[in-house]
């Protein structure tokens, strides 16, 4: 049995139906779309030492971590974002003055460093 060749025409005629046709684009459910990231993109999102985020999670304070692997911890990036958010908005609606360092300026001494004695 021979199958019958196209001519060009007939193809240029199947390229312009599928032209035609609308785009589907397929979108995961919520659950799918979730997203991990590990520390080092955490870092890039959230510019925080290791410890005050560490510390912030105890507190209750960040989004907590959870491991993929016993050596692979991560966070969900839904969760950073809206915690980022949320900060973002409590920033701009706080009226409260914000706290600054100890004026050094009232010092009665100034720190002495240690020498460390070489032999």
């Amino acid at each position: 049995m021979t199958i019958p060749k196209q001519t060009s025409a007939e193809c240029a005629d199947d390229r312009q139906t599928a032209a035609d046709q609308p785009l589907v684009r397929f979108t995961p459910p919520e659950s799918l779309s979730k997203r991990a990231i590990r520390r080092p993109e955490l870092h890039r999102i959230v510019p925080l030492a290791d410890t005050t985020i560490y510390e912030m999670e105890q507190r209750g304070e960040f989004p907590k971590r959870f491991f993929l692997t016993p050596r692979c911890v991560v966070w969900d990036l839904g969760e950073v974002e809206q915690w980022l958010e949320d900060r973002r908005l409590a920033s701009a609606g706080s009226t409260a003055e914000r706290t600054c360092g100890p004026d050094v300026r009232l010092r009665k001494s100034r720190p002495v460093r240690a020498k460390s004695r070489r032999a």
